[in-house]
């Protein structure tokens, strides 16, 4: 090996512009010459809403996932589309797929979650290429670069404590994965859940379902992440996410454990899922 890592990029949801591939692949030469950035071209498919047909969208993360020189999949993009092809991906997947990192957030949670529940490589919470275009968004970019290819420490959340398993999901990605195939075992686990566009009145609702079904679940606690891009309504709703998160959290006797770092913004930190132990200095 020449020290290079190549870490593969696909699309299992929405499409990723050639000219945010073209701004990711400049910050990781200039930055991680040792990262070789593999785009596969399924990324910039469109079919409606999809990057690609679900077929299409499905066949390129197979094919990454068992790529025996890929040493990473990081997903481009999230939106909406992984749920319709997670099952059937994941159960295609062989031995080359479980030596792999996995990094991606948002949709790309039900994939995250399959994998997880399957045993497959290590998932990771982290930034998307996609984040590229967010204003200062190279940061994020840069941040899961530096955990992909050179385990930073920095691009940690800062709240990870030795020794506590973590999962980590967008709110409503998680609400609808529970009860499907995709859902993992969060038993013992600090689970933080992240949220962006949704009323306030929403966050509630799907407060309401995530802690009423996973109330037995054995779970360590819930944290929270970043609520951005809260809409307003026509009349305030009358308490803050936070708020939110611990009353129902309250009510359903899961502990509740303060803020995380990770979200829909550039200050979204990388949280690999299960057993956390520090990285040596």
């Amino acid at each position: 090996m020449d020290g290079t890592m190549r870490i593969g990029i696909c699309a299992p949801a929405t499409p990723l512009s050639r000219e945010q591939a073209g701004e990711v692949w400049s910050l990781a030469k200039q930055y991680y010459p040792d990262a070789d950035l593999v785009f596969d071209p399924q990324c910039f498919e469109e079919d409606g809403h999809f990057a690609g047909s679900d077929t299409d969208r499905e066949a390129a993360f197979v094919r990454m996932a068992n790529d025996s020189t890929l040493e990473a999949v990081w997903f481009a993009k999230g939106g909406y589309g992984s749920c319709r092809i997670a099952q059937a991906a994941v159960a295609q997947l062989g031995d080359a797929a479980k030596t792999k990192q996995y990094l991606g957030y948002s949709d790309m949670g039900y994939l995250l979650g399959a994998l997880y529940r399957a045993g497959i490589g290590q998932v990771t919470h982290g930034p998307m290429p996609t984040d590229i275009s967010r204003e200062g968004g190279s940061a994020a970019v840069a941040r899961a670069l530096g955990w992909l290819v050179r385990r930073d420490a920095l691009a940690l959340a800062p709240s990870l404590q030795a020794g506590q398993r973590y999962a980590c999901f967008n709110l409503i990605t998680l609400a609808m994965m529970t009860g499907t195939p995709l859902m993992p075992d969060l038993s013992g686990h600090v689970l933080i859940l992240e949220e962006t566009g949704e009323y306030l009145y929403a966050i509630d609702r799907l407060f309401f379902h995530v802690t009423s079904v996973l109330k037995d679940a054995g779970l360590t606690g819930i944290a929270l992440g970043e609520v951005t891009a809260v809409p307003e309504n026509d009349r305030p709703f009358g308490a803050t996410a936070e708020e939110i998160a611990q009353d129902w959290c309250g009510r359903a006797g899961i502990p509740y454990l303060g803020r995380a770092e990770v979200g829909h913004s550039i200050t979204n930190h990388v949280v690999p899922f299960g057993l956390f132990q520090p990285l040596e200095a």
